[in-house]
């Protein structure tokens, strides 16, 4: 599904990203990070990054988000946001690329920033091309 979002959407979706970054438990990397997901709906569903003792068991910004948003009983995303404290944004790492491939389409937009204001947003299939479906599963 392409989506046109307006600016003050994208900055929302970006505010909350942020917002949440400020609650990830990161006592061993100092790293933190947090996501923003548009649901199907509109709604916005956000998660941070949560490490434990036993690295690298944690688990990712996107992935917390991903979890609210199942539970929650959605099950698409329409866009997506990720801000982390880097000289550069950082992109999904490879588990949530699939993770995110799993509830949204190809050409949805991931939009990663930095908290001083550096952006780039791609599509999910140029992050993840070739990304393993539901389909592989469909016998002939």
């Amino acid at each position: 599904m392409k989506c046109r979002m307006k600016r003050s959407h994208l900055m929302e979706l970006m505010n909350a990203a942020r917002s949440v970054r400020d609650n990830a438990h990161a006592p061993y990397s100092g790293f933190r990070v947090g996501a923003a997901l548009r649901a199907g709906s509109g709604r916005i569903y956000t998660g941070c990054n949560v490490e434990n003792a036993s690295y690298p068991e944690g688990t990712c910004a996107e992935t917390g988000a991903l979890a609210a948003l199942v539970a929650a009983g959605e099950t698409e995303i329409i866009e997506a946001a990720i801000i982390a404290d880097s000289p550069t944004p950082i992109t999904p790492c490879g588990g949530c690329r699939q993770r995110l491939a799993e509830f949204g389409a190809g050409e949805i937009r991931v939009h990663m920033g930095t908290l001083d204001g550096r952006s780039e947003t791609m599509t999910l299939a140029a992050l993840l091309p070739g990304a393993f479906s539901s389909q592989q599963f469909k016998k002939d």
